[in-house]
């Protein structure tokens, strides 16, 4: 008999399951597998970073045989971009073609890489911290999802954070409406994503 799943923290020997976790839930929640050509770029934008610069506050679901979803976040989100600058990037960087000389979302994907988005004033001026959150689908119900989350908001409560802020595709309702029950609200959107925030 398998032991049962737990959520415990991220290790620095879980990256290259999560760069897949990642890959396996960056369309919009579904798999990206067949749609990139560089299969660790999604993994070095949005999961790695985390687990490098803030573990403390990154988490997986592990079923005894390995990570199985995670969720990670940064308690200030303008300093973990400035950390991120300095700190991940350039490494990143390196490991990945340029700008131009990829297709499809290697290319979309790439470009954020090398000039990465910065949050909007108005969301970190109330909201620091953010976070992302990712689960294969086995895991995508019997309450995982908000196991992971409450986890991380005790521990970004514990660091004093008066609340978190995220970014969801349009497309992915059922995120929309995972976090929506869970009590984010809109703060802005352009059609193509959303920023939800919580208070803490």
């Amino acid at each position: 008999m398998s032991p049962p799943a737990l959520i415990r923290p991220a290790r620095p020997d879980d990256a290259d399951r999560l760069a897949e976790i990642c890959l396996r839930t960056g369309a919009a929640g579904q798999d990206a597998t067949a749609l990139m050509g560089d299969p660790v770029l999604l993994g070095d934008l949005f999961v790695l970073p985390y687990v490098a610069l803030e573990p403390e506050l990154a988490f997986v679901v592990d079923d005894g045989t390995g990570a199985q979803g995670y969720i990670v976040g940064a308690r200030d989100t303008r300093t973990f971009e400035a950390r991120a600058e300095a700190e991940w990037y350039p490494a990143a960087r390196e490991r990945h073609a340029e700008p131009g000389t990829a297709s499809g979302l290697d290319s979309l994907f790439l470009a954020v890489l090398h000039d990465p988005p910065l949050a909007a004033d108005e969301v970190v001026a109330t909201h620091p911290s953010h976070l992302h959150i990712d689960l294969l689908p086995p895991f995508q119900s019997g309450g995982w999802g908000t196991r992971l989350m409450q986890t991380l908001f005790d521990a970004l409560r514990a660091s004093g954070s008066p609340g978190v802020h995220l970014g969801v595709a349009e497309a992915n309702q059922r995120a929309i409406g995972f976090y929506e029950h869970l009590g984010f609200r809109q703060l802005e959107a352009n059609g193509f994503t959303r920023t939800l925030a919580l208070d803490l």
